[in-house]
């Protein structure tokens, strides 16, 4: 996770899951957004925040139930589809001017792939490793 303050009450912290489990080295893996919900139907108003962080699962190959799985989520085979859905409705719920803060890894899907179906180019990102992080202003 890559919040400082879980509790700083300016931040929600949504997941379409909730999950307590045990990986394999004795760590707890706990998933416990604040708002159970689809990032591609959110329950805000349009215009809603000046800031959104989006993401999403990048795993299109992980074993059901496996830490991977439970830890990133999986993609749907539609996953081009899915992404897209999922920067619109980010970008529905930000105000103008709004940013918004995607965080990718490269690990099965290149960046330049999932770049393709966002109707949006970046502002700014970083260039190098496997988790990328960029930029899109609203």
């Amino acid at each position: 996770m890559f919040y400082f303050d879980r509790q700083n009450p300016e931040v929600i912290y949504a997941d379409n899951r909730e999950l307590e489990t045990t990986l394999c080295d004795g760590r707890t893996l706990l998933i416990k957004p604040d708002v159970k919900m689809d990032f591609r139907d959110m329950p805000y108003p349009d215009n809603s925040f000046k800031v959104v962080v989006f993401d999403p699962p990048h795993l299109i190959h992980a074993g059901t139930g496996s830490w991977l799985a439970n830890k990133y989520g999986i993609l749907p085979a539609d996953w081009p589809e899915y992404l897209k859905q999922g920067f619109s409705e980010c970008m529905r719920v930000m105000e103008p001017d709004g940013l918004l803060i995607f965080k990718w890894n490269e690990d099965q899907i290149k960046l330049s792939e999932v770049l393709r179906v966002f109707d949006k180019k970046p502002l700014l990102g970083d260039q190098r490793g496997k988790t990328r992080w960029l930029v899109f202003i609203k």
